[in-house]
């Protein structure tokens, strides 16, 4: 895991600067402490594993429809903010696995190029 930025760069992998590494230009061993060996290794998926589960049930069961309204708005708005291809396509990707709903909604906002 990176801790440490500098410049630009983006830093995590995969990333939109084309490179399938992160920046690692900070060292671990020279500020952080632990009691054992560091390992840095890939994590392996499992079956479980759920990245949208706690944030599609905050989505369609805590918010009201104002509450929904406003966070596209919300989103839409940062998108068009200068996101662009391929990028914007992840993240259309990204809110429709939270939601299908929601994800479309900001889609639509976004394409159409207006943000409340």
């Amino acid at each position: 895991m990176t801790y440490h930025h500098s410049g630009n760069a983006p830093v995590h992998a995969p990333n939109s600067g084309g490179r399938p590494w992160a920046d690692d230009t900070g060292t671990v061993e020279a500020s952080w402490e632990a009691d054992g060996e560091m390992v840095r290794s890939a994590y392996t998926l499992h079956a479980e594993d759920d990245d949208f589960g706690q944030a599609g049930t905050l989505v369609r069961e805590v918010w009201n429809d104002a509450q929904r309204a406003q966070f596209v708005d919300k989103v839409a708005g940062s998108l068009l903010g200068g996101v662009r291809s391929p990028v914007l396509e992840r993240a259309f990707a990204y809110w429709k696995n939270v939601d299908a709903k929601i994800g479309q909604q900001i889609e639509d906002k976004v394409r159409a190029g207006s943000a409340a």
